[in-house]
């Protein structure tokens, strides 16, 4: 063993005892503030998880990341986390399980108002927004008012408010360093009206996209949603944005799935296996996302997967009648994502570049497992992409990049150049391609 390995191990076994305090003094914080009779480890829906994880890099050194993780699942319920590769309980255990958490956390959304917060990044913008506001105002102080008088007659156990407001105050070292982190992804700023601008940039350079005009309009009507829902919270609607994402490739796999099964065409399999690794991709994204506490509140969470499920089916029907245009939505959405990254790496430059990565990027990024990420990439027969991932900036940069491939992987599904490109993957490299 060298000495290299040895100052690793106890890098290591330094990061756990660090993840060791932080918990407990979670835990004695909630005792002294009566959440709880006696000591016992936050809930993992509310608990903010020390992420010090030891990721190494392919060339086997310590990559630094980020130690906290702001995400709603933390725990037990993302990749490179506890449980992760264990086979799931049935639908009925996980159904309860997940009625159980989302249900606190709807309380807590109305109990403690998480939706003040929103409006307050995201003001209403007309008369219909501030009406919107004003119903909804009255719609939460009701149900707080409800779920207060349950509780009081103990038909509803006993909440208290998120933990994750509380570090703000905490005097634990490693606390106030996740406050701090916390503070600066806060101030990440977007403007939509810069997208848009960009975007037409784009095309006057040479880079639109031509699409029929009922793609064109469900394409405008989801980003018109994006901008109105999720004005100065980027966060949040980068993490929605990746949650319906992944279902394209979902629903593509599942259709070219039941022609082998029918027996109509076997010559997709191929395919299949770019369309995994885009999924793959995207699904980094999103836990990445998540770790930065997109999916944090409940209203975020309940939107998103819903949309999620029905955009499945409706890009379900749409490569059923036309799989060319089911691509061609795919990259509209796909390039309007590029143009929002870059918008915003442009605009958060020297914050983004003074954070950590968080775990999960860096093991995705940097770790030893290419293949998926190799697979979707369209230059991989000139230049391998590897990417770095040594700040969030790094981070942002390569998930634009990312939906850079997917947008070059949509347009060649759609003049077919895409089964010249996977012909010329099988094909081997040779010393002049190096």
């Amino acid at each position: 063993m060298t000495w290299k390995h040895v100052d690793n191990c106890c890098f290591g076994i330094r990061r756990r005892l660090l993840f060791c305090r932080a918990r407990q003094s979670h835990a004695m914080r909630a005792v002294s503030d009566g959440l709880t009779d006696a000591p016992a480890p936050v809930p993992e829906s509310i608990q903010l998880r020390s992420e010090c994880d030891t990721v190494y890099d392919r060339n086997g050194d310590i990559v630094e990341v980020m130690c906290c993780d702001y995400g709603f699942r933390s725990g037990t319920r993302r990749m490179y986390q506890e449980g992760f590769g264990e086979i799931p309980l049935s639908a009925w255990e996980l159904g309860i399980e997940n009625f159980r958490a989302e249900l606190k956390a709807l309380r807590r959304s109305v109990r403690f108002d998480e939706y003040r917060r929103i409006s307050q990044q995201n003001p209403a913008q007309s008369p219909l927004g501030k009406l919107g506001y004003w119903i909804g105002g009255y719609v939460v102080g009701g149900l707080a008012k409800l779920d207060k008088a349950l509780e009081d007659r103990e038909i509803f156990e006993e909440i208290g408010p998120e933990l994750i407001e509380a570090i703000e105050d905490s005097e634990d070292e490693e606390n106030q360093a996740c406050a701090e982190i916390l503070a600066k992804i806060r101030l990440l700023k977007l403007d939509n009206a810069a997208i848009w601008q960009r975007e037409r940039k784009r095309e006057k350079a040479g880079g639109g996209i031509d699409t029929s005009l009922p793609v064109k309009g469900a394409y405008l009507l989801l980003c018109t949603a994006l901008d109105v829902l999720y004005n100065n919270r980027p966060v949040q609607r980068f993490w929605f944005l990746e949650v319906i994402a992944r279902m394209p490739y979902f629903s593509y796999i599942s259709m070219l799935h039941l022609y082998e099964s029918l027996g109509w065409w076997r010559a997709g399999a191929e395919l299949r296996k770019v369309h995994f690794a885009e999924e793959w991709n995207e699904l980094h994204h999103l836990q990445i996302m998540e770790s930065l506490g997109g999916d944090r509140n409940w209203i975020d969470r309940f939107l998103a997967q819903h949309t999620a499920i029905i955009y499945y089916w409706v890009l379900l029907l749409f490569y059923l009648f036309s799989p060319e245009n089911a691509y061609n939505f795919s990259e509209l959405i796909e390039a309007h994502a590029v143009d929002t990254y870059g918008e915003f790496v442009d605009s958060n430059a020297d914050m983004l570049k003074a954070l950590p990565a968080p775990s999960v990027a860096a093991q995705y990024y940097v770790g030893n497992d290419i293949y998926m990420f190799d697979a979707f990439q369209t230059n991989k027969a000139v230049q391998p992409r590897r990417p770095q991932c040594s700040t969030l900036y790094d981070v942002f940069c390569n998930i634009r990049d990312d939906e850079m491939e997917h947008v070059n992987t949509m347009r060649a599904c759609q003049d077919t150049s895409i089964a010249s490109d996977l012909e010329q993957r099988r094909q081997p490299r040779t010393p002049e391609d190096d």
